[in-house]
């Protein structure tokens, strides 16, 4: 449906290369986004082949380009993915090893849309994946008398000062090749001086957008990155009758995430609170074979489990037996696992560095300044304690967690969106 029915729907070029309802992460982000905003305007969706198998279930896609790879990229990214999976995956790396893979897409989308563009076939122009702010556009070019956004776009928080074991753990020291990238990559200044809007997906990226491009701040705006499906939105029920207080932490293992920092959280917990918790950990990773070590030299092998590798939508369930959840990652942008566990009501411990330190607020659950790993593990230790001995705390900030995910639902951030995209128009 329209904002206003009695308004023609924007024409709307939305360009999302990752867009698979399929698959986690970007990709489902992509497909979300997508989704919401074709419902309100009439979309010319173009992104990549990989997602057409996925995308042909979705009776409401019908109008899709996709853009295919040569069989040459095909070969190149097998072996650039080979290389950097080589014992854990070095992302860096693996981002600056696979930029040619994107822009063949990105010069393919120019190639064929370039002159619909500039005989102002579309409304606006609205490019939504890659997220991180490290990529060029190139129908930007064409954009003349069209407007064109760019966003959420998202990324670039840096590890805390305390925790530079765990940032090298995660090959940071290779971060300077995105900022060699801005300055080599031709068309990425381009981009984002050009760009009539910009939308960034936290707090930290908005300020380095402005930080770095200098361009006047209404022309870049906070909105969010992540949301969340109205099937998780389960509001919690009363607990009062259960034997234990669950715990719950969702996310890949390894060490950025913060699982170790958790269990040894759970290992200095009073006795008595030791006695009325269950922690699940669920995910899968490089350090869980560690974690499960750790886990039985402090003998907390009767309060903590390991599920594994769990298919997006089981999650639920996990959810919603759960009263808390903890998820202290150092360094998260878009944490779509907080927005999931607040929308089934949960208080959320988390630690302030990126975007999830932004949805979580003291009405929700705690947010812990990332200081030092002895520091973040002491607040994780009085947080549970005190949300596992404060029941009425503990369902204050459930209902307050559900309320607040309200607005992170996809079809209200589509809504805010196209409302975005008549303020752009009108200001043209």
């Amino acid at each position: 449906m329209n904002l206003n029915t009695d308004e023609k729907p924007l024409k709307v070029l939305l360009i999302i290369e990752q867009c698979n309802p399929d698959w986690a992460s970007v990709p489902l982000e992509g497909y979300n986004y997508y989704n919401g905003i074709n419902q309100l305007c009439d979309v010319t969706l173009v992104t990549h082949l990989r997602n057409k198998a996925a995308l042909d279930k979705d009776p409401e896609a019908k109008n899709v380009i996709y853009i295919g790879e040569s069989q040459l990229t095909k070969i190149y990214y097998r072996i650039a993915d080979t290389i950097t999976s080589i014992g854990k995956r070095n992302w860096p790396l693996y981002l600056t090893l696979t930029y040619p893979i994107y822009e063949e897409f990105n010069t393919q989308v120019y190639k064929k849309f370039k002159n619909r563009v500039l005989e102002n076939e579309y409304d606006l122009v609205h490019v939504i994946t890659p997220m991180m702010p490290r990529y060029p556009v190139k129908i930007v070019k064409a954009c003349q008398h069209t407007p064109f956004l760019l966003g959420p776009v998202n990324g670039g928080v840096p590890f805390p000062p305390g925790f530079q074991k765990v940032a090298i753990q995660e090959f940071s020291y290779l971060n300077f090749l995105r900022t060699i990238g801005r300055y080599l990559i031709p068309g990425y200044l381009e981009t984002y001086m050009k760009a009539n809007k910009i939308l960034a997906g936290s707090t930290y990226t908005l300020n380095w957008l402005k930080r770095t491009f200098k361009k006047p701040d209404n022309s870049i705006v906070l909105f969010y990155e992540n949301g969340i499906s109205k099937d998780f939105l389960n509001p919690k029920t009363s607990t009062k009758n259960n034997q234990y207080v669950n715990l719950l932490f969702v996310g890949r293992l390894v060490p950025y995430k913060g699982a170790d920092m958790l269990i040894e959280a759970i290992a200095n917990v009073s006795d008595t609170v030791k006695s009325k918790i269950k922690l699940a950990i669920v995910g899968d990773g490089s350090e869980k074979k560690q974690l499960e070590n750790k886990t039985k030299t402090l003998k907390l092998d009767n309060i903590i489990t390991f599920t594994g590798w769990v298919k997006q939508h089981e999650t639920l369930e996990y959810y919603k037996q759960a009263d808390v959840f903890c998820f202290p990652s150092i360094r998260e942008f878009g944490g779509a696992v907080v927005l999931e566990a607040m929308a089934c009501g949960l208080p959320c411990i988390v630690v302030d560095n990126g975007g999830i330190g932004e949805y979580v607020t003291e009405q929700t659950g705690f947010s812990i300044k990332p200081k030092s790993r002895k520091y973040v593990i002491q607040e994780l230790t009085q947080k549970i304690e005190l949300l596992v001995e404060n029941e009425p705390l503990r369902q204050e900030m459930s209902a307050r967690s559900y309320e607040r995910v309200q607005e992170f639902e996809w079809s209200n951030k589509a809504k805010k969106i196209v409302q975005a995209y008549h303020k752009l128009l009108n200001s043209q």
